[in-house]
């Protein structure tokens, strides 16, 4: 739980940082833009806990929703709910239910071993995320912060 939020707030600070208007580019055509990144890490904590009896929200479609909205207040809220889905999710589920086996996408595993799938799979999009804010020259905002601490340190 620890490291799916740090994940989450390191992603949502992210997305705070990044100006409305970069959330349309890419790195390349064919490429997902930063806003559908952020809705693609949403559409996997959603989807996923389905196949663990889960149940993703209301309407929510795996296949359409990176591309379902635009605007950064929406894509940001999106990110914030999905995680609260997750975490809930995971802080519900029992110890002994852990271990029980869990199919998805053709791999048989766990749910443990679910709940790891969407740790990593947010990492992974977050370092895509650095990635394209430091394209954008924005720098992410914990760096940005501990930057100016050393700065502070070394005036003195």
């Amino acid at each position: 739980l620890m490291w799916i939020e740090d994940a989450k707030d390191k992603l949502i600070q992210l997305a705070e940082a990044m100006p409305e208007s970069k959330y349309g580019w890419s790195p390349d055509k064919g490429v997902r833009t930063v806003g559908e990144v952020f809705l693609h890490v949403s559409a996997a904590n959603y989807g996923v806990p389905s196949f663990i009896g889960v149940p993703a929200p209301a309407g929510f479609d795996f296949g359409t929703y990176e591309k379902s909205m635009t605007k950064k207040a929406d894509i940001v809220k999106s990110l914030n709910d999905s995680f609260a889905h997750v975490e809930g999710a995971l802080k519900a589920m029992p110890d002994a239910d852990m271990d029980k086996p869990a199919e998805f996408f053709g791999m048989k595993t766990t749910r443990r071993g679910t709940f790891l799938l969407l740790l990593s799979h947010a990492h992974e999009h977050l370092g895509q995320e650095i990635a394209y804010a430091r394209s954008n020259k924005v720098t992410p905002p914990w760096t940005a912060k501990q930057q100016a601490a050393e700065a502070k340190a070394q005036k003195k």
